[in-house]
């Protein structure tokens, strides 16, 4: 039986649920965001091993049973009927505790990998440092909230630098919502260079693009897209700015050396998917930039008909039994 935990709203999962369907494959979507206050897992340790019960939209589950565990985007435990706030992030962080030790006592296939190894390898100075020992060209890369060191950097790139976020993470201020994308930094911007101290950046030489690569690895299967970001300014630096907007797509065709650097980085990372970025530059170079372990694949789809979904369905039932029942 086939686990699928993530978040009810989450347009991937739609993707996948017809293929699974057409493959008559057991699965349950669950959402751990409703756990505890929706939800209940029972855990005993008997005869040596853990035995896990999950409680959920009114039936039991034996954890036993799964055998394929897609790990594709869950919400945090939540509890709404907590009105005090202290004793809500209390009570949230114990069920995260608990469903941390869940996941790693769970045996099974996991997509793309337990949450406590996709929040380790999407890290990006693990991945990158992962990709350049495997022997991808990567950009020279600086990592630092020391203001102090970024004007040297700068000015050994030719001041074609760019600036990105240690991780993308949307936050508000004042109670609007707030991203940062892909910036370059112009000389101007050095006067507010103080700021990195309390925000780590990553920092790198700006690299030229004939075309950006999204590069999604399902298993041992490789599927290269195309973003043809460049013919505009506003996605110039960051295509994920307004991709719908201005890029266009086309499948492409990865040198067979490139293809193997990738199923190798992600098997190094210890992940069965993951979506790698590439530039290749006007030279013909690829140029690996970061990998997203959960990352979509929804928009790659529908704008190429590569068959990721039909891909990810056959990886989560490779070890299915059809017609079993709860």
């Amino acid at each position: 039986m086939i686990l699928i935990l993530s978040g009810k709203d989450d347009d991937s999962v739609e993707m996948v649920v017809p293929e699974l369907v057409r493959r008559d494959a057991e699965f349950l979507w669950w959402d751990p965001g409703d756990y505890p206050a929706g939800a209940a897992i029972s855990s005993r340790l008997t005869g040596g091993s853990w035995r896990h019960t999950l409680r959920a939209g009114g039936r039991a589950y034996d954890c036993s049973r799964f055998t394929t565990i897609w790990n594709r985007h869950p919400t945090r435990p939540r509890a709404p009927g907590v009105t005090d706030d202290g004793h809500r992030r209390y009570v949230e962080k114990m069920a995260a505790i608990l469903l941390q030790g869940w996941e790693h006592t769970l045996a099974g296939r996991w997509l793309p990998a337990r949450s406590l190894d996709v929040f380790r390898t999407q890290n990006k100075l693990v991945n990158l440092g992962v990709a350049a020992a495997l022997g991808f060209t990567t950009p020279d890369t600086l990592v630092t909230n020391d203001g102090e060191d970024l004007i040297p950097f700068w000015e050994e790139a030719g001041g074609e630098l760019i600036a990105k976020e240690v991780e993308f993470v949307e936050f508000q201020v004042d109670g609007e919502d707030h991203s940062h994308y892909t910036t370059p930094i112009t000389r101007r911007r050095l006067t507010d260079r103080h700021r990195l101290a309390l925000s780590p950046a990553i920092l790198q030489p700006y690299v030229r693009k004939a075309v950006e690569l999204r590069i999604t690895v399902v298993g041992e299967r490789v599927f290269a897209a195309e973003i043809h970001s460049q013919g505009s300014r506003a996605t110039r630096y960051d295509y994920r700015h307004y991709e719908q907007t201005f890029s266009t797509y086309a499948v492409h065709r990865l040198p067979a050396e490139v293809e193997r650097r990738c199923l190798e980085l992600t098997a190094a990372l210890g992940l069965h998917y993951g979506c790698i970025d590439v530039i290749l530059t006007p030279e013909g170079e690829y140029v690996y930039l970061e990998i997203n372990p959960a990352g979509q694949w929804g928009w790659i789809e529908s704008a190429t008909g590569l068959p990721i979904s039909a891909a990810i369905a056959d990886w989560l039932t490779a070890t299915e039994h059809p017609g079993e029942s709860a």
